[in-house]
């Protein structure tokens, strides 16, 4: 379980395939020295909101591997060396829930479609399967690429987010623009209600639904690497 507050922007080293997915290298940077000291193999870590299991620790990174269903259904897969990726680590039991629940299993993702600047903060719109906009909700959570936001307004299948200084500068949200591609946790509370209410779990990347932006094929659901 993991909150949506950001502990530190890493960036991947190499990505190397292991049939049948790919071990994934990523440098923790200035954190490292307290990380160094608190990890182990087995430990679980959100990347990008996609909770992954460590299997090696290096002299400043830690290793995962992504199985063939994740890189297929969150941003994982796209990932190049270099690119930034946000981490968090677990939530400890009794530590402090300053973001919202977030599991780390990607519902599926979404595309910026608008990015709009308003002195120091933004404005950014994302599109989303139609699936997925119906768990939303004004002023409700949602956790975009492992950050926790509060959304601002929903439609049919966009939603819309503020993004405060801070957010924009110790995240890899600051660097997207439009067409950038992210990882969507809804709020794990919708998911039970709209179940209760409706009976029966929502397919969030149903093929049929016209307004899913990114693939038709993306499934409804995906979880990271650790259980």
């Amino acid at each position: 379980m993991f909150t949506g507050l950001v502990e530190v922007r890493g960036s991947v080293i190499e990505l190397v395939d292991d049939p049948p997915g790919r071990r994934l290298e990523v440098d923790v940077g200035s954190a490292w020295s307290e990380w160094s000291a608190e990890s182990s193999i087995g430990d679980s870590v959100a990347i990008n909101g996609c909770c992954l299991s460590v299997v090696e620790i290096g002299e400043s990174s830690l290793v995962f591997q992504a199985g063939p269903e994740t890189l297929a259904r969150t941003n994982l897969g796209e990932l190049a060396p270099g690119d930034p990726v946000n981490l968090e680590r677990p939530l400890p039991v009794g530590g402090r829930l300053g973001g919202h629940f977030v599991q780390g299993h990607i519902d599926g993702t979404g595309s910026v479609v608008d990015v709009t600047r308003e002195g120091e903060w933004v404005t950014m719109w994302f599109e989303v399967p139609a699936a997925l906009a119906m768990q939303l909700v004004s002023k409700g959570s949602v956790a975009v690429d492992g950050v926790s936001l509060c959304v601002v307004d929903v439609d049919a299948n966009r939603f819309s987010v503020a993004l405060i200084p801070l957010t924009l500068d110790v995240t890899t949200l600051g660097m997207l623009g439009p067409g950038g591609r992210v990882n969507i946790e809804t709020d794990v509370l919708a998911k039970y209600v709209q179940k209760l209410v409706s009976g029966d779990e929502a397919d969030p990347a149903d093929p049929a639904d016209p307004a899913d932006p990114a693939d038709p094929a993306d499934p409804a659901s995906a979880r990271g690497d650790c259980s």
